[in-house]
């Protein structure tokens, strides 16, 4: 298995998924002022490095595509005349679920096999026990493939090409969010010298509670109270500004708390009934 798979991508992820034996290919490779380092990196990874995608390509049943996010499409679209006929391309690529439709396509048309991988965690030091989630019409052949290669946290999303990206890239708006917010936040916190007060503060106000819960509570405040909460965040915003921090963030809160408020709902009970709600009027304004 692992001498019929090959990477294409060798950054962090690729080498943290790299087998002694296997096939791999970095497009910058092909620059000289950066192709002596990332040879020096698959001599360490005991891979065998081709200069050409072609030669990585030739003989590889199983192939993960670890490139940047802005080059997913394109690796798809170079590498899919160079795949043997139904070899599985796994789409690693932290990117939309319509850029893995498009690279689905491609490889498709070529005649091998697209799927869809999530990587739900950091890769280190995880490597083979990062969890990953398969989708699309050959997700069962794929968690089986990716199984044998090593990986040990392998579930599947769904049938169709989008269903793992999807849960990635929705997830990220909650997790990168959470990042930029608390940078938005502690930066201003540092500034104004209340630093040690605010995390305090928060420690006592943020709930132990499953997501579920925390996300039914925060939409029946907005729903509530979204209009008062804009206009309260206005004045959050001035107080970053005058502390010289951009309140980025704080500018999409007073967005999202102002639409959610002039929706005009009294909260029901339960997250369904509130998502329902909101979905029922949104559909009523646009009408």
């Amino acid at each position: 298995m692992i001498d019929r798979t090959s990477l294409v991508g060798f950054g962090e992820a690729g080498q943290a998924f790299a087998q002694p034996g296997a096939a791999a290919f970095d497009i910058a490779t092909e620059n000289g002022e950066t192709r002596p380092l990332k040879i020096a990196e698959y001599e360490r990874a005991q891979v065998r490095w081709s200069a050409t995608p072609a030669g990585a390509l030739a003989h590889a049943e199983l192939v993960l595509s670890l490139v940047t996010a802005d080059q997913a499409l394109p690796a798809a679209q170079r590498c899919a005349p160079l795949l043997k006929s139904s070899a599985l391309w796994f789409d690693m690529n932290s990117v939309a679920p319509g850029t893995k439709r498009e690279a689905a396509q491609a490889i498709e048309a070529a005649g091998a096999r697209y799927v869809d991988v999530a990587v739900m965690a950091p890769v280190l030091p995880a490597r083979f026990g990062v969890p990953l989630l398969v989708a699309g019409p050959h997700a069962d052949a794929a968690a089986e493939a990716l199984r044998a290669y090593g990986f040990t946290k392998v579930s599947i999303a769904g049938p169709k090409v989008g269903d793992a990206s999807s849960i990635k890239m929705i997830r990220s708006v909650m997790v990168k969010g959470l990042e930029a917010l608390t940078a938005e936040c502690v930066l201003a916190a540092e500034r104004a010298g209340v630093r040690d007060a605010v995390l305090a503060s928060l420690d006592a106000s943020w709930k132990e509670q499953g997501w579920a819960e925390r996300v039914d509570y925060n939409l029946d405040r907005m729903l509530a109270h979204g209009t008062r909460r804009a206009a309260e965040m206005e004045e959050v915003a001035k107080t970053l500004s005058d502390l010289g921090v951009d309140p980025a963030m704080t500018r999409g809160t007073i967005q999202r708390q102002r639409e959610v408020g002039a929706l005009d709902l009294t909260p029901p009970n339960g997250l369904t009934a509130k998502l329902a709600a909101i979905e029922a009027r949104e559909e009523d304004q646009a009408a």
